[in-house]
């Protein structure tokens, strides 16, 4: 008898794990989502209604090539459970496995661009300290893990620390991150992949794509775990 699976058993049954987004107990196999979850999470399909509304957020920056997100975002539901685990519970799987199966999506559907490096939306240092962490690191990290682009958490800095975007217009959220990033080191790739959480109205993207813009990059693929029903 398969000693390792006897204590993983009586472990669970005295700490029980649970999925992040349904809340129901993990067995055998399962972590941090549960098979049912994986399988019943909303997806955005590549020509759906959904995937014109994230077109259409970039439709005035013509170096983006690619725009999609994996998920769609509604209150209360399953995939605004997962990323609160992810963001205000420490949950850091949550992120690396979203960005795994996002990678994987993008391969399994030929959606994966030719590209030379990811790279993830940074929080300013005072959010990243007391978070603990930069939670799209840990989607691009997951990402990277499926599909062998390489990431980089250091080439793009958040260097002014700004108000939240939540319950801004999307003028008023352009306003709040104009001049917020900076390229601190070299980019030999001029195609890349900007990754973030969640897509709302794209102005921080759009932001980050001029900034790298600037450090001589010429061609961006935008995607993001989720895209916020509105």
């Amino acid at each position: 008898m398969n000693l390792k699976k006897i204590f993983s058993d009586f472990s669970d049954l005295i700490f029980p794990r649970c999925c992040e987004a349904c809340d129901r107990s993990l067995v055998g196999n399962e972590a941090t989502i549960c098979t049912s979850c994986m399988i019943s999470l909303p997806r955005i399909h590549a020509n759906g209604l959904h995937q014109d509304v994230i077109r259409y957020k970039f439709v005035n920056v013509p170096e983006v090539a690619l725009t999609h997100s994996f998920l769609l975002f509604t209150k209360k539901g399953k995939v605004q459970r997962l990323l609160h685990a992810l963001k205000y519970k420490g949950n850091k799987d949550v992120g690396l496995l979203l960005g795994f199966m996002f990678g994987q999506e993008m391969i399994a559907t030929g959606m994966l661009p030719e590209v030379g490096m990811i790279i993830s939306v940074p929080l300013h240092a005072k959010k990243k300290k007391l978070r603990g962490y930069n939670q799209s690191d840990l989607l691009a990290e997951g990402f990277s893990n499926a599909t062998g682009i390489p990431w980089s958490p250091t080439v793009l800095e958040r260097i002014k620390h700004t108000a939240t975007q939540t319950g801004k217009s999307k003028m008023e959220r352009r306003d709040n991150v104009k001049g917020v990033f900076a390229v601190k080191e070299r980019i030999d790739s001029k195609r890349v992949i900007i990754i973030d959480d969640v897509l709302t109205t794209g102005a921080t993207l759009e932001e980050c794509v001029q900034t790298l813009k600037m450090a001589g990059c010429e061609s961006f693929t935008i995607l993001t775990i989720a895209l916020a029903e509105h």
